[in-house]
């Protein structure tokens, strides 16, 4: 396999740079959703100018973060249904597929970030593809019986949206917590679940509702 050739010398600062931009937009728009993009130039360290030749306008900057939390999220599924292919015992690959998801913070994404922007065509069909995967992996669990017959793909989705609300001290202790209450649920999700469910999981349209911009 060849090697990818370094970029070079302005190429290479241009991707630092495009990093620390996105580093800065996540931790601005996670804190405030409503913060102006000039909060980003800010806090990434350069110039308003900068940052709208690279990304003309804050849905554009939004739509970015989303796409790559997306893409995280879509490769830890992939991930997962190649380790249950290579043999790995189904609750360990699913148990290292959430601990996964948790540590990415793409959930983080969805609680913070859902309505206040429209995603573009190409997030919708990436969103697709991951709820195909995303049953996928839930067909081959439930033929395992590893998880509770209850269980849908939608409430993991929304297990891992309340995980990512915790946020306490730092980061170091936000993730720690974070693994405690994943911890504590995943004891829920096993079978055979002694505890009926109440209501149904939520469905399809619920879920892309939240995706829909607010009118006025």
């Amino acid at each position: 396999m060849t090697e990818p050739k370094p970029l070079s010398g302005r190429r290479a600062q241009a991707a630092r740079n495009d990093d620390v931009i996105l580093a800065a937009a996540r931790a601005v728009f996670l804190a405030d959703p409503g913060a102006p993009i000039a909060a980003v130039a800010d806090k990434a360290g350069v110039g308003i100018s900068a940052l709208y030749r690279r990304y003309p306008s804050k849905e554009e900057l939004l739509r970015k973060l989303c796409g790559d939390g997306l893409a995280a999220y879509i490769a830890a599924v992939e991930a997962t249904l190649e380790a249950l292919d290579g043999g790995t015992d189904p609750w360990d690959a699913f148990a290292a597929f959430l601990r996964r998801v948790v540590d990415a913070g793409s959930t983080s994404l969805t609680v913070k970030l859902a309505g206040t922007f429209t995603p573009s065509e190409h997030l919708f069909r990436e969103a697709m593809r991951g709820d195909e995967l995303n049953r996928e992996l839930m067909r081959r669990l439930r033929a395992a019986g590893t998880v509770r017959p209850d269980l849908e793909v939608a409430d993991i989705g929304l297990v891992l949206e309340q995980i990512a609300t915790v946020r306490l001290g730092d980061e170091r202790r936000t993730s720690q917590l974070r693994h405690r209450y994943l911890a504590l649920i995943m004891d829920g999700l096993r079978p055979p679940g002694t505890t009926k469910l109440p209501g149904p999981a939520p469905s399809p349209n619920e879920l892309a509702a939240r995706w829909q911009v607010a009118a006025g």
